[in-house]
Formats: C-alpha cells, structure tokens, sequence
C-alpha cells in the first residue's frame, strides 16, 4: 500500500512539473513574440520614425556665434540654425534642437539624444569613419587679409619677407610660413585683427567665414579686407550616425533644392554678406 502510495505521489509531481514546464514554456514563447513585435516596430529606418513622430532633434551649442547661438530676445538663432529649420520645413517635419556643449555634441549623437548635428561641422576623413554627412552646407578657405592701406601685399606669394600675426597653434600660422613670412605669435583671431588694424603686422592669414562675420559685425570701423584666398576648401555638412542612409539622403536633398532655388545664398548673405556654400 505504502509503495502504491509512493508511486502515486511520483506520479503527481511529474504531472505538476509537467504543467509547470508546459507554463514557462508558453510564458516563452509570448516573450519571444512580445520582442519580436518590438524588433518589428524598430525595423523601421530611423526617417521613418521621424516622419512618423512629425518631429526631428538636432544637436547644436547655441553658444557659438554666428553659426548657433542666442539673440538678444533669446531666441536660438544663427547660420546653422536657419539651415537646419529650412531643412525640416522641407521635409515637413517639425524642429527641435538639443543645445548640447561641443564636448560632449558626438557622445550624444551616439547616444541617440537627437537625429543630426547642425554645428559647422566640417567632413574629415577620421569623421567619415564612424559618421555619415549631408550635402556640404558651408564652404570655407584660408584668406590673406590686410590693412585697406596696404599696396604692397595683393596674393599669397607677396608674403615673402612680411610680419604675419598668427595663432601659433593654427594651420593658417604653417600656411603664411610656407609663403615666407616672419610670425609673430597672437592669442586667437581678434588680436591678430587688432595688430593689422593698428599696422604692427602687414597681414594675416585666417578662416574667411570667421574674417566675413568680423568685417559683418564691425563693419567701416576697422581698416582691414580680404585680399586673395586659397583655392583648397574645407566643407562642412549635418552629420548623422552611420547606418541612417535614408535621412542623410532626405536632408542632403533639401539641401540641394535650397542651393538651386537660392534660399543657401539668402540665408549665407544675411549672415555672411557672401555666399558661403560655394567657393
């Protein structure tokens, strides 16, 4: 009796341990199809997760004038700026920026904080690695600017022998050196204006979208002008995480409209003076 009961009792256990296996098996398997039905939803390429939300995030600073930055309304204005919510009325989206540190701009592009950076950010080689970029937005040279008094340097090549004031960390600094000139060292762009507004430097070899924005904001009141600049350009772009194809796509689209309608040239005019998307 004692061992029918033993069985019997055996025999229970199994069946509870069968129930329950059967019931963790079940729970499984809606898991599975609860992620699957997640994973299917996050199929969908990043543009259309936007078209779909109505919204686009940009990463920008706002504290880097005149490209990003606040107005005396606090507005977020600037170059950037502007492009990038011509870009999204094009698209038909909705804008929203992320004022980010630049520290910090591609840690949170990684991190999926917003879905582009609109930031001068210019296309490098060691950036186009990891990052996708738009259609250039921005283009930029080196520039030879002088006092407006000057009669004696007209290009590049009239360096030889002549006082150039130079951030000494700065490629502009190896670009008047390897046109000759004697360097006298500067702590950043505005006090290399002053000594060639002052006429203690015949020259200085600088960024044209930085010398076009000084000569915008001070305007008559300093003496200096661009003279020549360097036919090799540096472009900069929105930049996206690698694998977004379809967004950078739509957006280097919208870009291309503007330059062809001349909404670019509108927008660079008004903050430059020049257009700035071209050569």
């Amino acid at each position: 009796m004692k061992k029918l009961f033993t069985i019997f009792t055996f025999a229970l256990f199994a069946l509870v341990l069968a129930a329950c296996g059967s019931s963790e098996e079940n729970q499984t398997e809606n898991n599975t199809n609860g992620e699957g039905s997640e994973q299917t939803s996050s199929d969908k390429s990043l543009y259309e997760q936007i078209k779909e939300e109505g919204v686009i995030q940009v990463g920008t600073e706002g504290t880097y004038a005149p490209y990003t930055f606040h107005n005396d309304e606090d507005k977020l204005t600037g170059y950037d700026v502007e492009v990038a919510r011509e870009v999204a009325k094009r698209l038909d989206l909705e804008i929203e920026f992320v004022e980010t540190k630049w520290d910090s701009m591609f840690a949170g592009l990684n991190s999926k904080r917003f879905d582009m950076i609109a930031n001068q950010v210019g296309i490098k080689p060691d950036r186009k690695e990891k990052y996708d970029f738009s259609e250039p937005y921005t283009i930029s040279t080196a520039v030879l600017v002088t006092h407006k008094d000057n009669e004696e340097i007209k290009s590049f090549e009239d360096l030889e022998g002549k006082v150039a004031a130079q951030s000494l960390t700065s490629n502009f600094k190896k670009i008047a050196e390897k046109h000759g000139a004697e360097i006298q060292g500067v702590e950043g762009f505005n006090p290399a204006m002053q000594l060639l507004a002052s006429k203690r430097a015949d020259a200085t070899v600088n960024d044209r979208l930085s010398v076009l924005d000084f000569l915008q904001k001070k305007g008559d009141n300093v003496p200096v002008e661009i003279v020549d600049r360097k036919d090799e350009a540096s472009e900069s772009a929105m930049m996206f995480r690698q694998g977004n194809e379809e967004l950078v796509k739509a957006v280097s689209g919208a870009i291309k409209e503007m330059k062809e309608d001349g909404t670019l040239s509108e927008i660079s005019q008004k903050w430059f003076s020049e257009d700035v998307s071209t050569k």
